[in-house]
Formats: C-alpha cells, structure tokens, sequence
C-alpha cells in the first residue's frame, strides 16, 4: 500500500504512471490533476493520490476518451453525491464513437481488399500506370459510403 503522504518527483511519478514528465505538467496546467506542491528549491512533487490520478488519466486517454471526456470522469472521482450513471453514460457516448469508426474502418478494408485483390487478378507485373488500384483511387472514394456502397474496382489491364 502506498503512504498517502509520501512526496514523489515528476520523473518518479511520471515512470510509475506511464506517462512523459510534459504530460504530466500538461495535465497539470489545463486543471486535470491539481498544482503540484513545491519544495523550497522549487522542484514539483506529488502525493500518490496524483499517481491514482493520473494513472486513470492515462487508461482513459488509452480507451480514446477525449481531454473532455477524460476531466468529467475524472471529476466523478471525488464527487460522493453524483451517481456512476454519469460515468456509464459517458462511456455509452465514447462506445457508439468507437463502433462508429469500427464500420468505417471495416468499410475501408473491404475497399482496399477489393483493390488488391482486382490487381492481383488483373495487372499486377504490368505497367504501373495500368494499375487497377490506381485507376480505382482516380475514379472514386476507396472507401464506400456508408450507405453500403459495394461497387467493385474498375477494371483495367484489358
């Protein structure tokens, strides 16, 4: 168990939590630990409960969750009278983010393994400028729109 009074240096504080020395004075400046304490030769030191903190900080900039997002959990941290519901929705929120990005993303594979796979077949060896996955990337979006656009890459090579 940590001694909660115990002073750690921001290069301590920084190899226990993961995180550079200038995040940590970054998240100290815009508020989302508070000031460090100082010593008399002005050298920033920290309780471990800046460790807890930040650590969190840390996992929730891992899961993606904004600067934003980030100081509102963190604020959940220490308010006895809010209720986790407030955590849980602002996860909600970041989930449906990230699925949305998931199906863009799997839409952009799909694209790119249509366009490696009609190279494949059709023109790969040959000159480049007669590259399927050229050709297709000149005439439209890699990526299909969401409405689930399917269309195959253009032929060429022919």
């Amino acid at each position: 168990m940590h001694n909660p009074s115990a002073q750690l240096t921001i290069g301590v504080l920084a190899e226990r939590t993961g995180l550079n020395v200038s995040a940590i004075r970054y998240y100290e400046e815009i508020g989302l630990i508070p000031q460090a304490m100082r010593r008399p030769s002005s050298h920033r030191v920290y309780g471990t409960a800046a460790q807890e903190l930040l650590t969190l900080i840390r996992h929730c900039l891992d899961f993606g969750f904004s600067v934003e997002d980030t100081r509102a959990l963190v604020s959940l941290t220490s308010s006895q009278d809010r209720d986790c519901v407030e955590a849980r929705e602002i996860a909600q929120v970041h989930l449906g983010t990230v699925r949305a990005r998931l199906a863009e993303l799997h839409a952009l594979e799909r694209g790119l393994s249509r366009f490696v796979t009609a190279c494949t077949d059709q023109c790969v060896g040959g000159p480049a400028p007669q590259c399927t996955i050229l050709k297709d990337l000149a005439a439209h979006s890699a990526v299909p729109e969401a409405k689930g656009d399917e269309s195959m890459p253009q032929r060429c090579c022919g």
